[in-house]
């Protein structure tokens, strides 16, 4: 496994490697987010861990590149914990937000809850004009293949794989983002209306149940 820590801080980039290093990890360093994103265009990485306060191009700008480039799970880092920040990234596509100070251990085991969740069905799923193919994660409008960010994906996955099941809200914070992720239904709601608006017509296959959640359905 790959990783990539961005943070300017020099301090805390060697203690996240010597522990992600202890872990198995292959580990490669940046100092900014032009650096990263210069990386990034000539490397793969399994997952990227990404400072948002730092010279030159701050960690949401280089988590925006990042993501046009190569579709990464992403952890931010941030020494601010207002909820704005964390749901900007997670609008920009992060999959994980952990506030400084923060245990390396903790991180890591961030680190194995994010990359676990990118398992996955082999089946394609195609509804009218709409298909999802599971295992390639990819999706298309009426032949047109739609970017989604990496949560947008498993949110869409993970309905799909439910097909016509109520799905509270809590369930969807559990099942997509994992029992160690501290944001609210707000997140969820933010997710689905984006994957609604990527989605187009067939955002009519995504219910809301009111006062509980949502289902992926067929029937409605």
């Amino acid at each position: 496994m790959k990783m990539l820590i961005v943070d300017d801080e020099v301090n805390i980039r060697k203690v996240v490697r010597e522990y992600a290093e202890f872990e198995g990890y292959t580990v490669t360093e940046a100092s900014d987010g032009m650096e990263a994103v210069d990386i990034v265009r000539g490397n793969d990485f399994d997952i990227v861990i990404m400072d948002i306060m730092m010279p030159k191009l701050d960690g949401f700008s280089a988590c925006r590149q990042i993501m046009k480039l190569k579709q990464i799970p992403t952890i931010m880092l941030s020494a601010r914990g207002e909820e704005y920040d964390k749901l900007f990234g997670f609008e920009l596509g992060a999959d994980d937000y952990v506030t400084k100070p923060f245990s390396p251990k903790e991180l890591m085991a961030r680190v194995k809850a994010v990359l676990s969740r990118g398992g996955g069905n082999t089946e394609k799923h195609i509804y009218e004009g709409l298909e999802i193919d599971i295992s390639g994660r990819t999706v298309k409008v009426d032949g047109q293949r739609v970017q989604l960010t990496p949560k947008e994906y498993d949110l869409l996955f993970y309905m799909v794989n439910n097909l016509n099941i109520a799905l509270p809200r809590e369930n969807l914070v559990r099942e997509v983002w994992g029992y160690d992720f501290f944001g609210d239904d707000r997140t969820v709601d933010t997710h689905i209306k984006m994957l609604r608006n990527n989605l187009g017509p067939y955002r009519k296959f995504i219910v809301t149940l009111r006062g509980m959640g949502y289902k992926f359905s067929i029937d409605s």
